[in-house]
């Protein structure tokens, strides 16, 4: 049985990334980015490793041409060789976009964002998964901006946009710090849930909390609107207990101020471990001048998306309020 083109660049990315982690005495993460690297750069960049493994691995890295496999495949065959080393680490903040999410969120964008060309951010980028999917999906030129605080995460973006060839600038920092940016038309993020450890940081913003830590997710949203152009859109993941929170009146109250909601897709808890980490794509707006809010917000219970005669029928339904809202 032949392999198929994501199943020969996993095998080549695992299999390198295995002999750099056993000779470099890294993580699996670490010898993944340096193996991306490598192969992005057609030569063997690491000069403390044995000649026998530099042969070796010139030798695994002259069996794969980038040039014939498509970004979507590389992605793909990057995507598993992360979750691999993710599994071994088990970091509860190193969560990956799931595919079908991803895809759903590329089509979002498509939808609402009419320019030909857009600056598009997303502040909480890890390995760049989501962004480079929204990317490979789009038929628009977009110039495109990550931000995470772990240095790890974004080598690996790094390499993963090399690998697809992909123009993403990236900054290594709290993306909760000032980001210097210019605005954007629109954001994507899944954003990262929990605490945010710096008060004094969070007293800068209109949501802090009155007391204690401020939630991360809430400030994400608040630092993503200020990077924002008026009428731009922002999609991100959310959790469903957003506003359920005992911060969350707050929250709403900036949100009504600024923004104009679009729509609520509620991702199938069938994806989820548990219920309470259940998530949905959040579609909202920045306000502006000559910005009108929808007849309706797009509010959509996704059934299990690889169901296709159920996804088939939410889709003619999203069309239909396309039609009716922005056409």
């Amino acid at each position: 049985m032949i392999a198929s083109p994501v199943e020969q660049l996993f095998t080549l990315f695992n299999e390198t990334a295995l002999r750099l982690q056993e000779e470099l005495q890294c993580t699996f993460l670490e010898a993944l980015a340096e193996t991306g690297e490598n192969l992005f750069q057609g030569s063997i960049l690491q000069e403390e490793l044995s000649e026998i493994t530099k042969k070796g691995l010139k030798k695994q890295y002259e069996t794969i041409k980038l040039e014939q496999y498509t970004n979507e495949d590389i992605r793909k065959a990057f995507q598993l060789a992360i979750l691999k080393g993710m599994k071994e680490t088990a970091q509860p903040n190193h969560q990956m976009t799931p595919d079908s999410v991803g895809m759903l969120t590329a089509y979002l964008v498509g939808k609402f964002v009419k320019a030909p060309s857009f600056r598009l951010l997303d502040p909480a980028v890890g390995t760049g998964n989501l962004l480079l999917t929204v990317l490979n999906h789009s038929e628009k030129q977009a110039d495109a901006i990550g931000v995470d605080i772990d240095d790890l995460l974004i080598k690996l973006a790094y390499v993963n946009a090399n690998l697809q060839e992909q123009p993403v600038r990236l900054f290594n920092q709290d993306s909760i710090e000032p980001l210097f940016i210019d605005p954007v038309d629109a954001v994507v993020g899944d954003l990262p849930v929990g605490y945010y450890p710096n008060d004094f940081r969070a007293a800068d913003f209109d949501i802090r909390a009155d007391e204690g830590h401020t939630y991360a997710h809430h400030l994400f949203i608040e630092q993503s609107i200020r990077y924002t152009k008026p009428g731009g859109y922002l999609f991100f993941i959310i959790p469903n207990g957003l506003f359920e929170s005992e911060q969350a009146g707050k929250l709403h109250n900036f949100m009504k101020e600024h923004l104009i909601v679009q729509g609520l897709l509620q991702l199938p808890s069938s994806m989820f471990k548990n219920k309470n980490a259940a998530k949905s794509i959040f579609v909202v707006q920045k306000k502006g001048e000559g910005v009108k809010p929808p007849n309706q917000a797009l509010l959509v219970d996704l059934p299990s998306l690889s169901n296709k005669f159920e996804m088939d029928k939410i889709l003619i339904k999203i069309e239909k309020w396309f039609k009716e809202n922005k056409g």
